[in-house]
């Protein structure tokens, strides 16, 4: 469909995610990818998190890489971006603590083995050795808040999908 990746998916992962029409709300490069399958291939959805979907969207942000993120937050994705930033400031868990408190107040300092990052998501999906496999930026979301002893969302959320918006803008103009 794509011929030469290298150039006709150049740039792609660097606007997702984004305000999507059609779903009324925002969308992420594995959910877009699941659309195109089932759209334009009449084929099955990839399972959130399954090797060949993490694959695909390691592949196409492949394409991107060394370009700027070029989140727009503004129009119709305002109201989602919005949510995303509540969320991230959001106290939660047993904790009590929230993203913030890690990624802005505690960035650069360390988690057991882990550097906190500042909270941007240009590296995404990527290898974890705690995991032993590629994760995507909800997996990494899913681990948080079960390390704050949250309830995780599930991958794919509303809640999930509006934060990776916001971290996403966070890193904006950052090279993927």
């Amino acid at each position: 469909c794509h011929n030469n990746a290298a150039v006709t998916m150049k740039g792609v992962s660097a606007r997702y995610p984004r305000f999507d029409a059609e779903k009324g709300g925002i969308i992420n490069l594995e959910l877009m990818i699941n659309r195109e399958r089932e759209q334009r291939m009449k084929a099955p959805p990839l399972k959130y998190e399954s090797d060949q979907l993490i694959g695909l969207t390691a592949y196409i942000g492949y394409q991107s890489r060394g370009l700027p993120r070029q989140i727009e937050v503004a129009g119709p994705a305002a109201p989602f971006f919005e949510k995303g930033k509540e969320f991230f400031f959001t106290r939660r868990g047993l904790t009590d603590i929230s993203c913030a408190m890690c990624h802005d107040d505690l960035a650069g300092a360390h988690l057991r083995g882990d550097t906190i990052s500042q909270g941007q998501i240009n590296g995404f999906p990527f290898y974890r050795l705690q995991w032993r496999s590629m994760g995507s930026t909800h997996r990494m979301f899913e681990w948080c808040n079960t390390s704050m002893r949250a309830e995780p969302f599930p991958y794919g959320s509303e809640e999930y999908l509006n934060l990776e918006l916001y971290v996403a803008w966070r890193g904006r103009g950052l090279p993927v």
